[in-house]
């Protein structure tokens, strides 16, 4: 009997003993597990295909993700995407980026028919979809041309609609706070239904008519203790900074508020992804950084080194072959020698016209500019070349452009202007200076291609003996 109350009590301490190295164990493993808390609130940007760039906008939303999620922003990353947006897009967007991909509708814009509409506005009122994120408490809705200086999480404290005003009396929507409310997103769909007034067919245009008093409105500051606030308040400059405050002061100091998001409201040919963009617009290289350290470049990298290769060869070949048309061009008759001399005259002058264009066109168009501008050099250099050998052109007026080119880029790119007036002055003093060089080398051109026609050996008689081949080697 004491035996077996004995060994009863053994068993008890054993179930005990295991029992709490179960729960030790437990409480380790919930220790080293990552905590998965839902974020309630959300940045959010929208995208939509249907236009030439749309790519290039693709580009432009991973880069803005991934910025803000190297901010650690304490916020979920959220595309409202249209349905025909490829999924190949949508998988990189959630897989790599870690956004959230929401699919809607392309909603129909009925202001299209304006005689003002631009085109590329045409589903920028995709963009209300935003109020219809309920799952929130707030949202800053995005557009994909913003560059983040700093984290801006103090937005989230804002009130259920709150935007910059960059223009004295219509604010901005590339940057602003909601509240998600299906009331309201119902609403903004009737009004748009009912035909509410839009300056511009646009989402800037509705969404100013459907909250007119915001310039009335008090100016945000973030609470001491992290509150949501009610209603409607303005933003502070800083949080939308247009870029032509750069140009004009060549540095950032915006005294009324943090200086946290750079927005590029301009044309769009001038976003700061297109490498042609810099130095025309010195904040290129900014966003270009923002990139090199998130999305990079080993899209692109393939294509520019091909080209790359190509222009070498072609300026290889071309100094080795020295190829001319004085082997395929033969004069037949007196009567017809100005027809054909204007018309070479005018092919010459299309592949001179062609060899400065075709390499702008081919460049990937979001590669960084300090790879993008010396691409497209080399490749006006290769196929100039071949406009120089085939007509017998003086290479240094051909390549005046070139040099003018060249010139321009230093001119644009000295650091150390005073501010953007000065800078301007320069460069159009730059331009002044050298549109004298520019008439001299297509003078030079013109005389140059005249001389090569009217020489014999350009083109002979048909019948007659060729000249002697050292004659050619001269040229």
């Amino acid at each position: 009997m004491a035996c077996a109350k004995q060994k009863s009590d053994h068993n008890n301490a054993a179930f005990v003993r295991g029992s709490v190295v179960v729960l030790l164990l437990g409480i380790w493993c919930l220790s080293t597990m990552p905590v998965v808390t839902a974020n309630k609130n959300a940045y959010a940007t929208m995208m939509y295909v249907g236009t030439p760039r749309d790519y290039e906008f693709y580009i432009a939303i991973r880069v803005l993700i991934k910025s803000l999620a190297k901010l650690k922003v304490e916020a979920d990353l959220v595309v409202i995407a249209s349905v025909d947006v490829p999924i190949r897009w949508i998988r990189a967007l959630e897989k790599e980026d870690g956004a959230k991909v929401v699919r809607v509708e392309n909603m129909d814009n009925p202001y299209k028919h304006q005689d003002n509409f631009d085109t590329r506005f045409k589903l920028s009122l995709n963009k209300l979809y935003a109020w219809s994120l309920v799952d929130y408490d707030r949202v800053v809705m995005l557009d994909a041309d913003n560059l983040f200086l700093q984290k801006t999480d103090e937005l989230f404290e804002c009130g259920q609609f709150c935007a910059v005003f960059i223009n004295p009396c219509i604010f901005h929507t590339g940057l602003f706070v909601l509240q998600p409310s299906m009331a309201v997103f119902k609403d903004m769909v009737d009004e748009l239904r009912n035909g509410r007034e839009n300056p511009d067919g646009a989402d800037q245009g509705f969404i100013a008519s459907y909250f007119p008093e915001l310039l009335d409105k008090p100016l945000f500051h973030p609470t001491p203790n992290g509150t949501k606030l009610d209603g409607a308040y303005r933003l502070p400059l800083g949080y939308q900074m247009d870029a032509s405050y750069y140009y004009l002061k060549l540095r950032w100091n915006i005294p009324c508020g943090p200086n946290s998001v750079i927005t590029f409201p301009g044309a769009v040919w001038l976003k700061p992804w297109y490498w042609w963009s810099w130095p025309v617009l010195p904040l290129g290289l900014q966003w270009h950084e923002k990139r090199r350290e998130t999305l990079g470049y080993s899209a692109e990298m393939a294509v520019i080194l091909i080209q790359s290769a190509i222009y070498l060869g072609i300026i290889t070949m071309t100094r080795l072959a020295r190829p001319s048309l004085s082997k395929l061009c033969y004069r037949r008759s007196d009567k017809n020698i100005n027809l054909v001399q204007n018309t070479l005259k005018l092919v010459a002058l299309w592949s001179i016209l062609a060899a400065y264009l075709t390499p702008f066109f081919i460049i990937p168009h979001t590669v960084h500019p300090l790879l993008g501008w010396p691409l497209y050099l080399l490749g006006v250099l290769a196929l100039c070349l071949i406009a120089i050998n085939a007509f017998l052109l003086p290479m240094l007026p051909v390549l005046g452009p070139w040099l003018g080119i060249v010139g321009a880029l230093l001119v644009m790119a000295f650091p150390w202007y005073s501010n953007g007036i000065v800078r301007a002055l320069s460069v159009f003093g730059y331009a002044f200076c050298a549109a004298p060089f520019l008439w001299a080398s297509m003078t030079r051109i013109m005389a140059g291609l005249q001389l090569s026609l009217e020489r014999e050996a350009f083109m002979p008689r048909l019948g007659e003996s060729s000249p002697p081949s050292w004659f050619n080697k001269l040229y």
